[in-house]
């Protein structure tokens, strides 16, 4: 069946060259008559420096912003729309650019922005490397434009160099969000427990409530806390336990009803567990 997108090749860009970096106001002199939107069966950088518009790939639109990189992989369908003046770079080279100067002929699949996932496609560059990031293409542009016989060996180097500083960039964005999530995760399980220790004490529950798995839940608490979700949930039931305690006018199995439990005895048990005492003992120790 055939697409309703057109499929680029390299050599429509690259006039036989086995790479192209460019500035982007170069390229797009060149190729604004390109048909879009469009697929290419090579892999597709374009660094914004100036300019504003959208960009979408694989149907996902954004805002372009200077210093964002857009990463395309073979096949995948882009499309952009341009306000005012653009500059920026635009890097081309087909998979076979690498598998041949690389032992690994996979070694680009542990760039994670060159897996194909939408959402890793567009990575912005922090202020303090976005010196280094230019540099490296600069020098890559003036490499390609060299009559030195190992200027594709060059240009390889200097491409690897950037793939790893933006690697090395999103890995810290990526860890700082992964911290961040872990920390809004425990801040709402603590939240739901405040709200529902009464009624909910078992951790799948809360879990279900948090659209997390029981486990994923559980190591979590482990991670940040030091102790299960289950032990939270209980801790919060005997906290409150203690404070009903001081009030010498409940009995013991008005506290156990109180906080839902059906047999007194049991509430008896799970105190003196976390506790190391009874809550009669506990009562006589604290009443006063």
């Amino acid at each position: 069946m055939k697409s309703e997108f057109p499929l680029f090749d390299i050599c429509h860009f690259n006039e036989r060259k086995e790479v192209v970096v460019s500035r982007f106001g170069v390229f797009i002199k060149k190729f604004k008559k390109t048909t879009f939107p469009r697929r290419h069966d090579f892999y597709h950088m374009v660094l914004f420096t100036e300019g504003s518009g959208k960009f979408s790939i694989d149907y996902k639109t954004c805002s372009i912003k200077p210093y964002q990189f857009y990463f395309m992989t073979p096949g995948q369908i882009h499309d952009w729309h341009f306000q005012g003046e653009m500059d920026g770079y635009v890097i081309n080279f087909p998979a076979r650019f690498f598998q041949s100067f690389l032992l690994k002929t996979d070694y680009l699949d542990q760039f994670f922005f060159f897996k194909g996932n939408v959402r890793d496609c567009v990575i912005e560059i922090p202020e303090e490397l976005r010196w280094t990031v230019v540099e490296l293409i600069e020098k890559a542009i003036t490499e390609t434009e060299t009559d030195n016989k190992f200027k594709n060996d060059t240009v390889r180097v200097l491409l690897l160099h950037l793939f790893m500083v933006i690697s090395n960039i999103d890995s810290r964005d990526r860890q700082l969000m992964v911290e961040s999530n872990k920390k809004a995760l425990r801040q709402n399980f603590e939240k739901l427990i405040e709200e529902n220790y009464i009624r909910l004490r078992l951790p799948r529950q809360y879990a279900e409530l948090l659209h997390v798995t029981p486990n994923h839940l559980n190591k979590l608490c482990n991670e940040l806390v030091g102790l299960s979700a289950g032990d939270m949930i209980r801790n919060r039931v005997i906290l409150e336990a203690k404070r009903l305690l001081i009030n010498l006018k409940l009995t013991v199995t008005e506290i156990a009803y109180k906080l839902n439990f059906d047999d007194s005895s049991y509430f008896c048990k799970l105190f003196k567990k976390q506790t190391g005492m009874s809550p009669n003992t506990f009562r006589k120790h604290y009443g006063n």
